[in-house]
């Protein structure tokens, strides 16, 4: 999701609205048909409800990304009309555009905030110049995704939406040789989740005084998934998908479902 590049091959070329319009509607005809001539297919209809959904998806895009509707107290609370930083402005809208998503009932939405937020200018992997780089990043991310959280519970959106901030590793707690940055961590790090099923105001697992390693309650990946795959209202141990001729699960065969951070 971009709020700089339009979203490519939205419009029919040389197909006026109407004519689209009455495509679809007899498309849609043919397709009912195909499944009365076919019934029980499940994997038939399974299909024509896919297109369908895709192609409503595809019309809504406009409008969803219209950010001219949104009052200007929105777009200053998230940032959105920063002009000395435009990298920031340009993350803002597309915090904006994930919650208007969400009002529309889209299920799913993933942001990225990175080496594209910035400009392609840095990234979050601190190797080099872990300070320089990270108050950077942090200048373009913390307002617009603290409004993005707000403005959910505010809808009453955070009810129903579950939250999950995440990254692939940490960072170690001391300097890597030669620079002023860190290498990765991947024994002791942080992930959270707020909005739906989630505690409130819980921090569970503990890492060693350097910061290095866990040392409490610890939790291999595997239990974060089954954590989220539970409050999706999917029971990861029966949810397997086949790899090598094998059925595995997302979770392997250790995660288990961190019930402490739970409501």
């Amino acid at each position: 999701m971009s709020s700089k590049d339009p979203v490519r091959h939205l419009s029919a070329p040389g197909v006026s609205t109407a004519e689209d319009r009455a495509a679809r509607t007899l498309l849609q005809r043919m397709n009912a048909r195909h499944l009365e001539m076919n019934p029980g297919d499940g994997k038939l209809a399974a299909r024509i409800a896919s297109y369908e959904l895709a192609a409503r998806m595809q019309l809504s895009v406009p409008e969803i990304n219209d950010l001219s509707t949104e009052p200007a107290h929105i777009l200053k609370s998230y940032g959105a009309d920063d002009t000395l930083n435009p990298d920031k402005a340009a993350f803002a809208k597309n915090c904006i555009l994930a919650r208007r998503l969400i009002e529309r009932g889209v299920r799913f939405v993933q942001l990225f905030n990175g080496a594209y937020a910035s400009g392609g200018k840095l990234n979050w992997d601190g190797h080099n110049e872990l300070k320089e780089q990270y108050d950077i990043h942090a200048a373009i991310m913390d307002q617009p995704a603290a409004a993005l959280i707000r403005d959910l519970r505010q809808r009453g959106l955070l009810e129903e939406t579950l939250v999950v901030w995440c990254t692939e590793f940490g960072r170690m707690p001391f300097f890597q040789k030669g620079s002023f940055g860190r290498d990765h961590n991947p024994d002791g790090f942080t992930c959270w989740m707020t909005g739906a099923g989630i505690k409130p105001g819980v921090s569970h697992g503990v890492t060693d005084d350097l910061g290095q390693k866990a040392v409490q309650d610890i939790h291999p990946l595997y239990d974060f998934n089954a954590t989220i795959l539970h409050l999706l209202g999917l029971d990861h141990e029966r949810l397997t998908f086949e790899h090598n001729g094998v059925q595995r699960r997302l979770t392997n065969v250790e995660g288990h479902v961190i019930r402490q951070v739970l409501a």
